[in-house]
């Protein structure tokens, strides 16, 4: 297999079309993640007004997460057959109109329904902005321009907690959707006018309507029946939602034009441990800004707007630092700088599992520092090693892998956390739990993360060399 940095890329004619790329990318991967971190500060107020239980609270993060996780693939996959652009202005029409409904929401459910859909929009967005920048631009500038994308997501994530804290404060949780639906107009406007169709090559056969309905329906068994694991029935719904996974990966081994290229990580270890490594990264850390958000309000007595201003250090670092991470990862064998920055994480995991409710302000604003540190060196150099290790046909299918990754890793993350909530809560509100068992929780979960994130340095590290 050729690697794609060692190919010819389609020219493009303007630089004025590049800058409308990059424009549009940049929007679309900082407006999820926006929502992500904004809503967590909210859960609070959510949690008051509409009278939810901890897990019924942790599905409104869920939701976006499970929905997401479900369509990137076949969005990937239809990213190739039919190519990047329509997507991605169907993507945003979705994502900025189930947002506004998610603003008017008059109860639980419907906010969680309305995060389905805006986890639908926000797949069609993630798995082409990826692609559309490594069609615009020459592979000397593509770590760059991947660095640019991913500091968006954490410019999102950063951004997301300050300012949805204030607005939470002064304003509701409700004007955070508002805000988002705003510039998802902006984003659509731009879209329409501005991005137009890019030729590269397409990818043969047809779409995979049958793996589709199974990668589908084995993850909503798992992730429901994950978070209600006491009675039999739920154990044997998890079970089936396990062997349809099997059978659907079963199944895309054997097929001629799968919708999960199985070869792709039996064939390519540098594709498959880079895959590999980013879904051990977000499964551990995923849930650390969710986490830390409860414990500053609920132990610690914070406002949101206080609690936020914590929370931004992490994302804060990460935005900065994700493009010059990015840039070096043309240079430097990125398994080097991706492998460190995992290990950081580990180790910031493990500070975190001695904080309490007598913990120092700064000390937490310091390990967050330090966690964002780790996630700037691995994510950009990660994405790079991905995106560069497949042929030009199968960007979309590269680009839908990455992002299933990091969602089903968050997914899991957040999996995890429900599960432990749903057994130790046992169906309470999160303000009725006790401080010392609420701490006492995220510690465990803590420790859980720090050791599964020491063994994904081992992928990151193993990986081979992307510049050979």
């Amino acid at each position: 297999m050729t690697p794609l940095h060692c190919r010819n890329m389609p020219s493009i004619e303007h630089t004025n079309t590049q800058k409308s790329i990059l424009t549009v990318a940049i929007l679309s991967s900082f407006l999820g993640p926006f929502l992500i971190s904004s809503i967590n500060i909210a859960l609070p107020s959510i949690e008051h007004e509409f009278e939810l239980n901890a897990v019924a609270l942790s599905w409104i993060v869920t939701s976006y997460l499970l929905s997401s996780a479900i369509f990137l693939l076949p969005v990937g996959r239809l990213a190739d057959l039919v190519g990047e652009v329509k997507l991605f202005k169907s993507g945003m029409v979705i994502f900025t109109l189930a947002t506004f409904l998610c603003a008017v929401s008059p109860n639980g459910i419907w906010l969680i329904v309305m995060r389905l859909f805006q986890g639908l929009g926000a797949a069609m967005t993630m798995t082409t902005n990826a692609p559309l920048l490594i069609s615009a631009f020459p592979p000397s500038e593509r770590g760059k321009m991947l660095g640019f994308n991913v500091a968006a997501v954490y410019l999102g994530l950063a951004m997301g907690p300050f300012v949805g804290g204030i607005f939470t404060q002064f304003w509701g949780w409700r004007s955070i959707f508002f805000f988002s639906a705003f510039l998802g107009i902006f984003g659509i406007l731009l879209t329409f006018l501005k991005l137009k169709n890019i030729q590269r090559p397409k990818a043969g056969g047809k779409f995979d309507y049958l793996g589709a309905l199974l990668y589908g329906s084995s993850l909503i068994l798992i992730v429901y029946f994950s978070s209600r694991l006491h009675s039999a029935v739920n154990f044997a719904f998890l079970g089936t939602g396990i062997l349809l996974l099997l059978l659907f990966l079963f199944l895309c081994g054997r097929s001629d034009h799968p919708l999960f290229d199985t070869a792709l990580f039996t064939k390519n270890k540098l594709f498959a441990y880079s895959n590999l490594a980013a879904l051990i990264n977000y499964s551990t850390t995923a849930s650390i800004i969710f986490l830390m958000s409860l414990f500053l309000q609920k132990v610690k007595g914070l406002t949101p707007q206080s609690a936020g201003a914590i929370l931004v250090a992490q994302p804060l670092v990460m935005a900065l630092l994700s493009p010059y991470a990015g840039k070096l990862s043309d240079r430097i064998e990125p398994r080097i700088l991706a492998s460190t920055g995992m290990f950081l994480n580990a180790v910031g995991l493990l500070f975190l599992v001695f904080v309490n409710q007598e913990t120092p302000q700064y000390i937490i604003v310091m390990i967050l520092l330090f966690m964002g540190l780790g996630f700037a060196l691995f994510s950009s150099p990660n994405m790079n090693t991905i995106m560069s290790s497949v042929e030009k046909r199968q960007l979309g299918t590269a680009s839908g892998t990455a992002s299933t990754m990091r969602i089903v890793g968050q997914m899991i993350s957040m999996t995890i956390v429900m599960l432990f909530f749903s057994t130790r809560f046992h169906g309470v509100q999160i303000a009725e739990v006790t401080n010392e068992l609420f701490v006492g929780t995220i510690q465990i979960l803590y420790i859980i993360f720090a050791l599964l994130s020491l063994t994904g340095v081992y992928f990151s590290f193993s990986r081979g060399d992307m510049h050979k």
